[in-house]
């Protein structure tokens, strides 16, 4: 075989392992939402108040923050599956940086005496329960995504996974959440979605290996 039909035969080879893996990862996020879709409906469903809240300007700034996370994460997960691939992992700084930047300005409009509350809020306990409970079935579909490609660091794969699973749980739940402060979603929803993380990595370090 010359050279120029060996190159062709491995870029078609490459095109279709592509194609395939795109599949993959539609079906893994499309059906990790939609099962975390459901456990949210069926479980807590959206706030009384939903209708009027969407518009006010703190509670929409949740999902804001929350599918920033999860676009990026997925978008760098799918790029670790792909050997030799560009992660991007500055994509990742997109949502803290929009997190911090409301954490300031709630902190001007705020005053002094109302942060303490504004942080702790009424419903932490709840947003460290739930979002993980959420999340579960993202992040074993994201998981078993990770095994039709190949990631040379699973442990980092598995760990995005995680993190993308923890933003959807996390997207969901603002719905249902009635603590809309920036101080608030800054402080126990980073933690909630640490923990996702924290178990993808495991499960990609386990799982995902090749």
């Amino acid at each position: 075989m010359r050279t120029e039909d060996l190159i062709t035969a491995l870029a078609a080879d490459a095109s279709v392992k592509k194609a395939g893996l795109d599949q993959v990862w539609s079906v893994a996020l499309f059906g990790g939402v939609a099962i975390a879709g459901l456990v949210f409906l069926v479980g807590i469903g959206p706030r009384p108040d939903f209708l009027a809240a969407v518009q006010t300007i703190r509670f929409d700034f949740k999902f804001v923050l929350t599918l920033s996370l999860a676009i990026s994460a997925f978008a760098v997960l799918r790029k670790t599956a792909v050997p030799g691939a560009r992660i991007g992992l500055p994509l990742l700084l997109i949502a803290p940086a929009l997190g911090l930047l409301a954490v300031i300005a709630e902190l001007i409009v705020l005053p002094t005496n109302a942060w303490a509350m504004a942080a702790i809020g009424k419903n932490a306990l709840y947003c460290l329960t739930l979002i993980p409970l959420i999340s579960i079935a993202p992040v074993i579909a994201l998981t078993s995504g990770l095994r039709r490609g190949a990631p040379t660091n699973p442990t980092l794969s598995g760990a995005l996974a995680g993190l993308t699973a923890g933003a959807i749980g996390a997207t969901l739940y603002a719905a249902h959440c009635t603590d809309d402060s920036p101080l608030f979603v800054m402080i126990w929803y980073p933690i909630a979605v640490a923990a996702v993380t924290a178990a993808g990595a495991v499960l990609g370090r386990v799982f995902a290996r090749w």
